[in-house]
């Protein structure tokens, strides 16, 4: 399943940790880039086989975090909108809206030209710049309809 540049990253995570189970996260996100976005269940069983762990085991570590994306391809951008209550009580709920109406896709859903999925979380810890939303590894704080629609517009 891995490349050779992601085995000799993985063996270098290794020597990161006193325990190699301690690097499921780290081998968790090499695996998700290897596959192009997401993690596929022979992929969990894969790093199970390599640290040592039970296949449920990192099955639970990727299901928890919101940075994974298991068994569901996503688009090239990911947009995650944070929905908890600071975000919600500033109108999180209608950039939603704004940004299904804009993308013409549901949340859950992927574009057919595979560059956007919009997706809701629960908390993306910046509660002091609501409304918020993480795409890729990028936060995007403060949001209004027109700061989202300039983004979009950079993206596409």
């Amino acid at each position: 399943m891995f490349s050779d540049k992601a085995k000799e990253e993985i063996r270098q995570v290794f020597k990161k940790y006193p325990n190699k189970r301690s690097a499921v996260m780290d081998v968790l996100r090499i695996a998700q880039r290897e596959r192009g976005g997401h993690i596929e269940k022979e992929d969990m069983e894969e790093i199970a086989r390599l640290l040592g762990m039970q296949t449920v085991d990192v099955n639970a570590q990727a299901a928890f975090y919101t940075m994974y994306n298991v068994e569901k391809p996503v688009g090239k951008h990911h947009i995650q909108v944070c929905r908890n209550i600071s975000c919600s009580l500033l109108g999180a709920e209608n950039l939603i809206k704004h940004m299904e109406k804009e993308l013409n896709i549901k949340v859950g859903e992927t574009t057919p030209d595979k560059k956007f999925t919009l997706s809701t979380v629960e908390c993306l810890g910046s509660c002091g710049t609501a409304p918020m939303m993480q795409i890729n590894d990028d936060y995007y704080e403060n949001l209004s309809a027109e700061k989202i629609d300039k983004i979009l517009k950079d993206l596409k």
